[in-house]
């Protein structure tokens, strides 16, 4: 289930190689016609790099100058081999080889598995979470589903960066990585996973590629083999690569240079499974003498969905961000991205779900516009949304279109239908026609049903068909309904889906690749995005990143937005992603709130010590407070929280044991006014600190050294808790 692009989907094919590089922009075309030596292309989001490397294989192809089967074009997902193959096999070069690391690496270990090791090649598993699972009980110990899910996680990184059990705690500390258990527990797993495995006579899809690599390296007459049939490769979305990766594709060049690879370190966002820009960014010093090609033109989005992308980069920090390239919009101007923040989430879903009806009323279609969320379980209250609303939608990364039942039925009809396609009669229908005669009979109409679930999934299926049946008659008006199966077959083995009219529900990860008229990125919160556990700075680099893919998906309508609590009614304490400071309207960068930092918005201490009090003003939006709440708050309480819910938590628990040891109340030690101001600024020094209402010299000195300790994510020192009252009263606690 691909967004659909604005191209046809059954362009004629060029007559001639020089027609092959028609329409393409110069950089594209320094691309295409750069058929020799090492080449990287640096791809920023929408420039055009699949249209450009695919043109450069056909063009070698119909030039003469690269033989379609010595050619092998390896990417990360199936689908985006699926819409490779069927590129190139638009364009006139549809011999070519375009698959998946594993794929392809498969391939060669079934067919020489015989002849390097001897008999049938293991069976593979293809989920390894019950195999996980026993080796987990077999090490007496019991994983949740959760932790099944990370640990299993973990071994697959362990595998793909090349870590053995004895080396995984090191290597998980060294690169910072957020452990799901003990290391010595996920190692012994690890162990007895492995272990399980050989016992059994199996392997997983890590080992495809370990074993790939152990029989090319054992195997010289192998590895010649390869190496005579693949004398070209290219290999998409570089900066994903692995260094299991990396090592297959060195034994498959055997030293030569006939490579082209193209990336955007900017895009990478799957470090967590040992992925890497490091070889991307690492080319040109491997390879002096590549040819580099940048493309920046940006042909998908408007010139304001690009300036926030840009202004988004333009905060990163690290490795990645050095290369990061600037984009140029050559689309026309269009809307502003749309900020909207929300009481809570049912809200945040009712008030997208209420835009992208305005949207579809005003001509957009359903399959043109996408949710996009962090993480998978955010889809929930979207689906249940859009469902109220009567809008049809779905999830990306469900099952594959090509297998479900319905799809699966109606190819075996239409089959038969086109195999007793005798009658004069139904010869003269269109090829449409008929697929409409034939689906019709399964649930097919000119209209939907009403409303949504698994009757509304089932048409929309059969409805894809009838579309593609529309598109592939257009474009070849002599064609059979025997052609058009044909059609569907190619389609089925490139995975190569028709569009389905929905609103598409996905994470940011699954999104990579992929675009759409309208992107709505939702649930844009700390904590979520970045995620709680993205504790080094280059993990919270990467989640930027993960936005940055996110915004770029988008064509021309763009909406962000975020909800300040959970539930209805819940306490309004989350506040926006860090990474919109500075971009969304009225906020500043990060750090840039001089109010919480001693600036204008504090007190300042007179020569005595005590605070003298001037105007405070808001340290969001500047107004002068005169609520007593609000000067403790040191913010409009209608204005946006930077509240740090966890630290917030930390400092409730805290006070509750003091004010047990003091033998007083909590708000004695601090209000809950103060507590939540202290867990919006997260003072990072006792001048910080002072500048907090609530924070008097006396509490300062019995408190401040905890308070900081706790601000800074470490223990508190253990204070005692002095003797004598709190300098605040009872009835100031309630202000």
């Amino acid at each position: 289930m691909t967004a659909t692009t604005h191209e046809s989907l059954f362009p004629a094919q060029p007559d001639s190689a020089d027609a092959v590089l028609a329409g393409l922009d110069p950089e594209q075309r320094a691309v295409a016609t750069a058929l020799h030596g090492p080449v990287c292309v640096l791809a920023g989001a929408g420039t055009g790099k699949t249209r450009a490397i695919t043109h450069r294989i056909a063009y070698g192809v119909r030039a003469g100058i690269l033989q379609p089967a010595s050619v092998l074009a390896v990417t990360f997902t199936a689908r985006a081999a699926g819409e490779m193959r069927g590129r190139l096999r638009q364009l006139g070069a549809g011999g070519v080889q375009a698959r998946t690391f594993h794929s392809a690496a498969l391939r060669q270990l079934q067919y020489f598995w015989p002849r390097a090791i001897g008999g049938e090649i293991p069976r593979l598993v293809e989920r390894k979470v019950q195999l996980v699972a026993e080796a987990g009980a077999r090490c007496r110990i019991r994983l949740d589903r959760n932790e099944l899910r990370d640990v299993t996680g973990e071994i697959e990184w362990c595998k793909v960066t090349q870590t053995v059990p004895e080396e995984y705690a090191a290597a998980a500390a060294k690169t910072g990585r957020d452990v799901p258990r003990d290391p010595a527990e996920v190692a012994k797993i690890y162990t007895t996973y492995e272990q399980l495995k050989r016992d059994r006579g199996v392997i997983d899809f890590e080992d495809v590629l370990l074993l790939t690599v152990g029989v090319l390296q054992d195997r010289p007459d192998v590895a010649d083999t390869v190496r005579s049939q693949y004398q070209h490769f290219v290999v998409d979305e570089y900066q994903d690569v692995s260094p299991l990766q990396q090592r297959l594709l060195e034994l498959w060049l055997g030293g030569r240079d006939d490579l082209c690879v193209v990336g955007d370190a900017s895009q990478t966002i799957y470090s967590f499974t040992g992925a890497t820009p490091d070889f991307l960014l690492g080319f040109r010093s491997r390879h002096p003498d590549a040819t580099v090609v940048k493309l920046v033109r940006d042909y998908r989005s408007t010139p304001q969905v690009v300036g926030l992308a840009n202004g988004l980069l333009g905060k990163a920090r690290g490795q990645a961000a050095a290369h990061r390239l600037e984009l140029i919009s050559q689309r026309e101007a269009g809307p502003e991205p749309v900020y909207s923040e929300y009481a809570d989430e049912p809200a945040e879903a009712e008030g997208a779900a209420r835009r992208i009806k305005e949207l579809i009323a005003a001509g957009v279609r359903p399959s043109e516009i996408a949710v996009l969320y962090r993480i998978n379980a955010q889809s929930e209250v979207y689906e249940q949304a859009l469902a109220d609303a009567g809008v049809p939608y779905q999830l990306r990364g469900a099952e594959r279109f090509f297998e479900r039942p319905e799809v699966r039925e109606a190819g075996l009809l239409l089959r038969g239908a086109a195999r007793a396609s005798t009658d004069p009669e139904e010869a003269d229908n269109t090829v449409p026609q008929q697929v409409r005669a034939v689906l019709s009979s399964r649930g097919w109409a000119s209209e939907p049903p009403a409303g949504s679930g698994a009757v509304r999934d089932r048409w929309e299926s059969l409805a894809a068909l009838v579309r593609l049946s529309e598109d592939f008659a257009a474009a070849r008006r002599d064609a059979t309904l025997s052609d058009f199966v044909a059609e569907l077959d190619e389609r089925a083995n490139a995975q190569h889906a028709p569009t389905v009219e929905g609103v598409t529900l996905g994470s940011l990860h699954a999104a990579k690749g992929l675009e759409w008229d309208a992107v709505f990125l939702v649930g844009l919160t700390e904590g979520t995005l970045p995620i709680t556990y993205a504790k080094t700075d280059e993990q919270v680099e990467e989640e930027r990143r993960l936005l940055y893919v996110g915004v770029t998906r988008a064509r021309l309508h763009l909406s962000l937005s975020w909800a300040l609590s959970r539930s209805p009614g819940g306490r309004g304490g989350r506040r926006p992603s860090r990474f919109l400071d500075g971009l969304r309207p009225g906020s500043a960068p990060r750090g840039a709130r001089g109010a919480g930092a001693g600036g204008s918005g504090g007190a300042e201490r007179g020569s005595g010590g005590r605070k003298r009090r001037g105007p405070v003003l808001c340290r969001v939006c500047g107004r002068t407070l005169s609520e007593a709440g609000e000067i403790k708050l040191m913010r409009c309480e209608d204005c946006p929280s930077d509240l740090d819910e966890a630290l917030y938590e930390r400092l409730r628990e805290w006070r509750m044991e003091q004010a047990k040891a003091l033998g007083q109340p909590a708000y004695c030690v601090f209000t809950d006014k103060t507590l939540l101001a202290i867990a919006e600024v997260r003072p990072g020094g006792e001048a910080e600190l002072s500048q907090i209402a609530g924070v008097g010299a006396r509490k300062l000195d019995k408190f401040g050294a905890d308070v900081l300790a706790l601000c800074a994510g470490e223990e508190p020192g253990g204070n005692e808790a002095a003797e004598g009252s709190s300098e605040e009263t009872e009835e100031e606690a309630e202000k």
